[in-house]
């Protein structure tokens, strides 16, 4: 007996499968083999094409039923994962009306901007724990502000992962937690929030039906089933968006524990048990997986735009000579806490929330011609990423999330060692490293909406730990040393 899951990234479709009985992965694969298409038809917009995702979702099935000799009688349930924030429109043929606008597309940030104001501060954070934002609520007022006949044909709006359900099942449905990410939840009401609609002139109608994030939310159907090789009945119990569901995968559920990523972009992603927000809102709230009205639990998500981005950047204009990213980190390894004095804030990939929605660009400061070589900077480069971590993660530490440990994947920038051990021992929290996947948690989440796991317990009982790297304390002033400069060197915000 198998479980199935599905991430919806914007650079491809990755399927999984887990076999039951032992909660390992024994296949996945991934389309398109090069990134997928993102269209941007003025500079800050990023659209794709929902009806692509599917296409690379029966490529990806096709792949891991192939590679494991797998059945659609195999299958138990299927779990999704998807890119958070994005903006599916449909009619009442349940077609897609125009491109999705994705998580990266900033054409409603003064939308967002304008509803923060008219509604008030203190609404937004007190009900939505948000900013209305750049989020999927603003991007659908744009469409009813520039594309009147699009959005007078809308019947259901929905979120990638929503979409994907959708064609797997034929019924429109969502969850708190997705509505949550797009702005629409009233956590005091506890229902979507009249008061967000209404200034946007939206109708509760257009959004799906809301399911618990663990249950069946839609039966696999014949049309489906017939072009994905499954068997048509077989239950969708499992969806969240990709943040909510890399710490479901990193097995964080509980307040106080901790998930974090490091590629292009990097998170932190803390869950909290009591509902608060940032006055500033310099780091973002959203419902997680296993969040009730009785037991709250938020997730908290920081996000820093230039994380793995300035690495690549970096051994692109330092690594004439072909230099691979596992020479980087020994490079890095060979200069001292504080790489010579050197600090580098990270902020080069455009307005990061954290610093309140500045640009302030990539930095460099205290560069001695004399003194300094290629592997100052390398080091340089990934101290001030995990420096920008640590200065996030002080906010949600006001916030009340202690942070002592921190899961992640073996993957990115926590492959290095520097990088690892720089952010250990700045934190004082101990890194723990797992080897999992969007897709691979996905589907050991269909697994718990199944009822095939008795608890979240049980369905990581093969969740496999790498590594643990544990804070150096001699060392500690050393980092915190380091860190204070390249604090130094933020403008007063």
């Amino acid at each position: 007996m198998y479980l199935l899951g599905y991430d919806i990234g914007s650079s491809s479709v990755k399927a999984s499968l887990v076999e039951v009985e032992s909660g390992k992965c024994v296949a996945s694969a991934f389309y398109p083999k090069s990134e997928a298409e993102i269209i941007a038809l003025q500079p800050g917009w990023a659209e794709q094409r929902p009806e692509s995702w599917w296409t690379f979702l029966k490529l990806a099935t096709q792949s891991v039923m192939e590679s494991a000799l797998v059945s659609g009688d195999d299958i138990k349930a299927i779990g999704i994962s998807y890119q958070m924030h994005g903006l599916v429109c449909v009619d009442k043929r349940l077609e897609v009306l125009r491109p999705s606008i994705i998580w990266c597309d900033s054409r409603a940030v003064s939308i967002g901007e304008e509803a923060f104001e008219a509604l008030g501060q203190a609404y937004c954070l007190s009900h939505l724990l948000n900013s209305p934002g750049n989020f999927t609520a603003s991007k659908l007022a744009w469409v009813k502000q520039h594309e009147p006949e699009v959005f007078d044909r809308i019947y259901k709006v929905m979120l990638p992962g929503d979409y994907i359900a959708m064609r797997l099942s034929g019924e429109v449905c969502t969850t708190v937690s997705g509505l949550s990410e797009g702005i629409f939840w009233d956590f005091k009401e506890n229902r979507p929030s009249e008061a967000l609609l209404n200034y946007y002139g939206l109708d509760a109608s257009m959004l799906g039906e809301i399911r618990p994030t663990f249950s069946v939310q839609g039966e696999v159907s014949r049309a489906a089933a017939i072009e994905l090789g499954l068997k048509a009945g077989t239950p969708i119990t499992y969806r969240a968006g990709d943040q909510p569901n890399n710490a479901l995968s990193l097995h964080v559920l509980e307040p106080g524990e901790i998930a974090s990523t490091a590629g292009t972009s990097g998170v932190v992603y803390g869950v909290n048990g009591t509902i608060s927000y940032d006055p500033k809102s310099r780091v973002n709230t959203f419902a997680h997986v296993n969040h009730t009205a009785a037991h709250p639990r938020l997730g908290v998500l920081l996000c820093i735009n230039g994380t793995g981005i300035l690495n690549s950047w970096l051994r692109r204009a330092v690594g004439a000579d072909g230099l691979s990213y596992d020479a980087m980190n020994e490079l890095a390894s060979q200069v001292p806490i504080g790489s010579g004095g050197i600090s580098i804030l990270p902020f080069g990939n455009g307005a990061e929330r954290l610093l309140e929605n500045r640009s302030l660009g990539c930095s460099f400061h205290n560069v001695d011609f004399n003194l300094h070589d290629r592997r100052h900077l390398i080091r340089a480069a990934q101290e001030g990423i995990v420096f920008s971590f640590k200065y996030g993660i002080e906010v949600m530490e006001t916030m009340g999330i202690p942070v002592r440990k921190i899961h992640a994947g073996h993957a990115n920038m926590f492959l290095s060692p520097v990088f690892r051990e720089t952010l250990a021992g700045v934190t004082g929290a101990t890194i723990e490293l797992y080897d999992t996947d969007g897709a691979t948690g996905a589907a050991r989440g269909s697994g718990i909406g199944a009822g095939v796991y008795h608890n979240a317990d049980e369905a990581f009982a093969g969740l496999e730990r790498l590594a643990e790297i544990e804070p150096d304390t001699k060392q500690q002033p050393a980092y915190e040393e380091a860190y204070e400069r390249w604090k130094s060197f933020l403008p007063q915000i």
